[in-house]
C-alpha cells in the first residue's frame, strides 16, 4: 500500500465507523467531544438524533464503569491509602452517609454541571455508596439529556459563530473560548471544594 492512499483509506474508515469511533470516544472522554460534536453535526458529519443517542449510550456507559470501579474499589482504597489523602474511615463513613442521604441532588446537579471538576470523584462515591444501580442510572439518565442537549448546542452555536468570523480572528477565538471555559471550570471547581470542605 503506497503511502498516498493511507489518508483517503483512513477517512473512508472514519466515516464508515463515525457512530462506533464517537461511541468509544465518549465513553472515555464525554464533555468535549459533545461539544466537538455539536460542531460536527453543524457541517454535516453527524445526523443530530443518531449521535445524540450514541452520545447519551456512551456517557451512560462510562458512568455505569466508574459506578463499578466505585462500588468494588473505593472503600478498600482508602481504607489502605485514605490517611495520605486525609480521608479517615470515619470521614469516609459520614461522607457515605451525606452522599446517601443527598444522592438525588448531588447526582443531578453533579451530571448537569459536569461535576464542578469532581464528577468522577462523584459517579465513584454513588458505587461506593451502593446507590441501587436503577435509581443512579435514572437520575444520570435524566442530567445526561440535559448536558447532552447544552453542550451539543455549544458546540452547534460556537460552530455558527465561528464559520461567521474572519479567518485572521479564527485562532484567537477559539484560544479565547478554551481559557474561558477553562478558568471558568477551574475557578467553579475551587468555589465547589472549598463549600464542601468547610
Amino acid at each position: 500500500m503506497q503511502f498516498d492512499s493511507l489518508i483517503p483509506n483512513f477517512l473512508l474508515i472514519l466515516t464508515s465507523y463515525k457512530y462506533l469511533l464517537l461511541f468509544l470516544a465518549i465513553v472515555i472522554e464525554g464533555p468535549i467531544l459533545m461539544v466537538a460534536s455539536g460542531f460536527l453535526i453543524l457541517i454535516g458529519f453527524f445526523e443530530p438524533i443518531p449521535a445524540f443517542l450514541i452520545i447519551l449510550a456512551g456517557d451512560l456507559l462510562g458512568d455505569i464503569i466508574w459506578y463499578y470501579i466505585g462500588y468494588f474499589f473505593a472503600e478498600p482504597f482508602l481504607n489502605k491509602y485514605g490517611k495520605f489523602f486525609k480521608l479517615t474511615p470515619e470521614i469516609f463513613e459520614k461522607t457515605k452517609g451525606l452522599f446517601h442521604k443527598y444522592h438525588v441532588k448531588i447526582l443531578l446537579i453533579s451530571k448537569v454541571t459536569i461535576g464542578f471538576g469532581m464528577s468522577l470523584a462523584t459517579l465513584m462515591a454513588a458505587g461506593a455508596t451502593h446507590i441501587p444501580l436503577r435509581k443512579y442510572l435514572a437520575l444520570n439518565l435524566i442530567g445526561e439529556v440535559i448536558l447532552i442537549s447544552i453542550l451539543l448546542s455549544i458546540g452547534y452555536f460556537f460552530g455558527q459563530l465561528y464559520n461567521s468570523i474572519a479567518d485572521t480572528m479564527k485562532i484567537y477565538f477559539v484560544v479565547g473560548i478554551i481559557t474561558v471555559f477553562g478558568v471558568s471550570i477551574y475557578y467553579a471547581s475551587k468555589y465547589i471544594k472549598y463549600t464542601i470542605i468547610d
